[in-house]
């Protein structure tokens, strides 16, 4: 009866590179180790030649014909390979939008608070997609959604700037806006100090003098002076 397979056996195991003896193919067209060509060389050939500089031979080339090795310190090759893989991955950026949605007659406390999201959402490198939603008869008076979202543009100009004008997209109007520079920027400890340290100062100077104590204050019956 044949074995059932395991679920790890379906797996596809990743390619290796074949390295030295693992190299099976009778000769390969040698490469050195500055790059330069050797010509076609039996395995045999090839692995003295790289062992003879304490090296590694190593298939690059394994569909060419006769496949093409070359010879190099594959540890060496192998970190170069994942630092630079490491690196791609540090500069991939990946773009996050959020979204905010207002209403044309949003109320004061209303309006700050999302005004305090879109901050905070600057503030963390994200893109921000503010949306007014026109209902009923509000759509006869876009002007006034556009009115808002440019005070809302205005008044965050700090930390995020307009990379999307506001535009009507069926009964809603959308802008788009990106974090700037300074976005997400913390304060230096040295300033903070400085602001902490004025503070403190600040409240000794508005604290009222302490009133004497009772020793200091002239007791009853004692002469203050002589007549």
């Amino acid at each position: 009866m044949r074995p059932r397979r395991r679920p790890e056996d379906r797996t596809r195991p990743q390619p290796q590179d074949r390295i030295n003896d693992a190299i099976r193919v009778p000769q390969v067209r040698l490469v050195g180790e500055d790059g330069e060509q050797i010509g076609i060389k039996s395995t045999d050939e090839a692995l003295e030649y790289a062992y003879a500089r304490g090296l590694d031979l190593v298939e690059v080339a394994a569909q060419a014909d006769p496949p093409v090795a070359r010879v190099m310190d594959y540890g060496k090759y192998k970190y170069e390979q994942e630092q630079k893989a490491k690196l791609a991955r540090k500069h991939q950026t990946q773009i996050n939008v959020k979204e905010i949605k207002l209403r044309p007659k949003i109320g004061i406390h209303d309006y700050e608070t999302k005004k305090g999201h879109v901050v905070r959402f600057l503030n963390q490198r994200a893109k921000v997609k503010v949306t007014i939603m026109f209902r009923g008869r509000e759509n006869l008076h876009p002007e006034r959604g556009r009115d808002l979202l440019l005070r809302l543009a205005d008044e965050i100009k700090e930390v995020g700037l307009v990379e999307s004008p506001p535009l009507l997209d069926g009964r809603n109007m959308v802008m788009l806006l990106g974090p700037t520079k300074n976005a997400g920027v913390k304060t230096d400890a040295k300033d903070e100090e400085i602001e902490r340290r004025e503070e403190a100062l600040q409240g000794d100077g508005d604290r009222q003098d302490h009133p004497p104590s009772r020793d200091e204050e002239p007791q009853p019956g004692a002469q203050v002076g002589q007549t």
